[in-house]
């Protein structure tokens, strides 16, 4: 059973840095697309950035381009969202996802909070 467990969340100042962790377990990594989605309160889910499974093809929401990177280690079968020039509507819970032909899985999430 494919599991992705998120990390690397917290409260930061406008403009400063996170860097958003996902392990992942259960799955052949490799042939996972890795994405990154956020949702804040009382808003619908956002897809942020997306990754194919070599880690040479990203997408991003016009909100993260220029400002996070998405990458990949498979042999780690870690997905990371660095996020810089953070903004105070960034904030939202940040959660991996996994998408293998049609099954898709989720991890919990992590806060993000930007703040001063």
């Amino acid at each position: 059973q494919a599991q992705l467990v998120e990390s690397g969340g917290g409260l930061v100042q406008p403009g400063g840095s996170l860097r958003l962790t996902c392990t992942a377990s259960g799955f052949i990594f490799g042939s996972g697309i890795m994405s990154w989605y956020r949702q804040a309160p009382e808003k619908e889910r956002e897809l942020v950035a997306t990754i194919d499974t070599t880690g040479r093809r990203t997408n991003y929401a016009d909100s993260a381009k220029g400002r996070f990177t998405i990458s990949r280690d498979n042999a780690k079968r870690t997905v990371y969202l660095q996020m810089n020039s953070l903004k105070p509507e960034d904030t939202a819970v940040y959660s991996c996802n996994v998408r293998i032909g049609t099954a898709i899985a989720w991890g919990q999430g992590t806060q993000v909070t930007v703040s001063s």
